[in-house]
C-alpha cells in the first residue's frame, strides 16, 4: 500500500508505477497543458492520456513546462496513453503509437493500454504492442476495460502478460470478479472514474464516513482504493483539488468503514459496459 503521493508499485515486468496519477480525460487540448504543469507542480508523477481524449499534444506541453518548473529530468515521471479501437491493426497500432509519441513530444512510453477491447479485435494490436515493447519503445503494456474473457483470450497468445488493466472503478461498481482475475496472473487493477466522475460526492453513506474523520468524501473514496493496493488516475483542472486528492495518507480507515464503502456496490456503471460498447 502506498504511503505518499511519490510512492510507486512495482509490476509484473519490474516496472514501478505511482500508486496515484493524474488524468487528462475530456480536458480540452487548449487546457490541458496547464493543467499538467500544476499537476507536477503538486507532485503528481503519473500523467495518464489517450489517442481519443484529443488532448496528446496539449499534455506534451504540459510535461515539458512541468518538467522545467519542477526541476525534473522525463525519466522522473510516468505518462501513459491508450491507442483507440479504430487502431487495432498491427500496423495501425505501430502508426497511432508513433503519432502518440510525437504529439506528446517523447521518445518512449512509460505504459502503453489497449483502450477497449471491442469485439475481441485485439490481437494484432497486442502483437505489435509486444514488438514496441522488446523494441525498449514502451516500458510496460497493458490493458483497459477488459472483462475476464478478454482476459483469456488474450492470455492464450500474449508472451508479455498484460501489467495493468485499467478500469472503471468506484464504491458501485466494485469490480472483485475482474480484481481477484487480475490478482491471479498479477494484473494489476487501476481505477478510472474513481469518484463516479463526481457522482459519488454527495451520497449520504460517504459523507457521513467522511465527517467522521473531517475529511471529503473524494479523499474517503480514493483512501478506500488505495488500502486495497488499486491504482488510481483521477481527473480533476484546478490545482487546489488536485492537492486536496492527494491529501489521503495521513489516515486510515476503519474495517467497518471499508465494510460500510464495500456495501455499496450495486455493479453500477457510469461508463460504457465493455461488452456492449458500440464502436
Amino acid at each position: 500500500m502506498i504511503q505518499s503521493l511519490a510512492d510507486t508499485i512495482t509490476l509484473n515486468n519490474g516496472t514501478k508505477i505511482p500508486g496515484l496519477g493524474l488524468g487528462m480525460f475530456q480536458i480540452p487540448d487548449a487546457e490541458t497543458a496547464q493543467v499538467v504543469k500544476e499537476g507536477i507542480i503538486n507532485g503528481y508523477r503519473l500523467i495518464d492520456t489517450a489517442q481519443i481524449y484529443g488532448n496528446e499534444s496539449g499534455t506534451g506541453e504540459g510535461i515539458r513546462l512541468g518538467l522545467a518548473a519542477a526541476g525534473l529530468r522525463r525519466e522522473e515521471l510516468f505518462i501513459t496513453s491508450k491507442v483507440w479501437n479504430a487502431h487495432l491493426t498491427y500496423a495501425e497500432t505501430i502508426t497511432a503509437f508513433e503519432e502518440s509519441l510525437a504529439r506528446l513530444g517523447v521518445d518512449y512510453l512509460d505504459l502503453y493500454l489497449i483502450h477497449w477491447p471491442g469485439a475481441d479485435a485485439f490481437k494484432e494490436s497486442w502483437q505489435a504492442m509486444e514488438d514496441l515493447y522488446r523494441a525498449g519503445k514502451i516500458k510496460a503494456i497493458g490493458v483497459s476495460n477488459f472483462q475476464p474473457h478478454h482476459l483469456e483470450a488474450l492470455l492464450s497468445y500474449a508472451t508479455v502478460v498484460p501489467v495493468i488493466n485499467q478500469i472503471e472503478l468506484h464504491p458501485k461498481l466494485s469490480q472483485k470478479e475482474l480484481r481477484a482475475f487480475g490478482k491471479k496472473y498479477n494484473i494489476k487493477i487501476q481505477a478510472w472514474s474513481p469518484l463516479m466522475q463526481g457522482q459519488l460526492l454527495s451520497h449520504p453513506e460517504i459523507l457521513a464516513i467522511a465527517d467522521k474523520y473531517n475529511k471529503s468524501a473524494a479523499q474517503i473514496i480514493l483512501r478506500w482504493d488505495i488500502q486495497q493496493d488499486i491504482l488510481l488516475v483521477v481527473k480533476s483542472v484546478h490545482a487546489n483539488r488536485m492537492i486536496s486528492n492527494s491529501d489521503v495518507f495521513d489516515f486510515k480507515l476503519e474495517q467497518e468503514d471499508m465494510e460500510r464503502l464495500d456495501a455499496l456496490n450495486e455493479s453500477f456503471r457510469v461508463g460504457p459496459d465493455p461488452d456492449s460498447f458500440d464502436f
